[in-house]
């Protein structure tokens, strides 16, 4: 199973260690250290409601690029729990609750994200900036639809939406204040990425 999780065209492949058990090890520490990574995008936010501006969508994706679809997704699965679980890893706290509120569409569609990034990863877009570019555009449109999904189930129940227009006021509080600051956190998360592959690659 260790040999599978990542592949040699991410960053994570490139430093695997050549046992299988190294390897395993190096996984679920690289897991462990990607939740806090998260963590702290999520804690770097601009406190807008009902979704706050935050740099997660900016570590994910750089994350899911730099790992593949399987660690990236067990990071933020593991990240998930953990706020499930009650610890403050979210923007402004944790907690079943927290998950289940207004931000809820987000944080799952973090998985779909991680999971769309890192399968193009997979498949060697570490070295093609704008193909990890345009499947970190695809992967933000999801979780963007994700989110606004969320806040149109959750809108008979929530004192923001505007009950007389819930389209406009979904779309206002979970997709326009994004636009164009997400479009440049997944330039910046693919040229970080690609830029340490071709560092990388010279050393190699």
């Amino acid at each position: 199973m260790a040999v599978t999780l990542t592949t040699p065209n991410t960053l994570l492949g490139t430093f695997q260690p050549k046992s299988d058990a190294a390897k395993l090890a190096t996984n679920l520490a690289t897991v462990v250290l990607g939740t806090l990574v998260i963590t702290i995008a999520a804690k770097i936010n601009v406190p807008v409601w009902p979704v706050p501006v935050t740099l997660q969508s900016l570590a994910i994706a750089a994350l899911a690029a730099a790992f593949g679809a399987r660690i990236g997704v067990a990071t933020v699965a593991l990240y998930l729990a953990q706020g499930a679980m009650g610890l403050p890893v979210f923007a402004t706290g944790g907690g079943l609750p927290y998950l289940m509120g207004p931000t809820g569409g987000f944080l799952l569609g973090f998985l779909v994200m991680a999971g769309i990034i890192g399968f193009v990863a997979d498949r060697g877009a570490s070295a093609k900036p704008m193909t990890l570019f345009g499947a970190m555009l695809v992967g933000e449109a999801v979780l963007l639809a994700l989110g606004f999904a969320w806040l149109l189930l959750l809108s008979g129940q929530a004192q923001w939406i505007d009950q007389t227009n819930v389209l406009a006021s979904a779309w206002a509080g979970a997709v326009q204040p994004f636009l164009v600051w997400d479009v440049l956190k997944m330039a910046l998360a693919a040229l970080t990425v690609t830029g340490a592959w071709s560092l990388l690659g010279k050393k190699r």
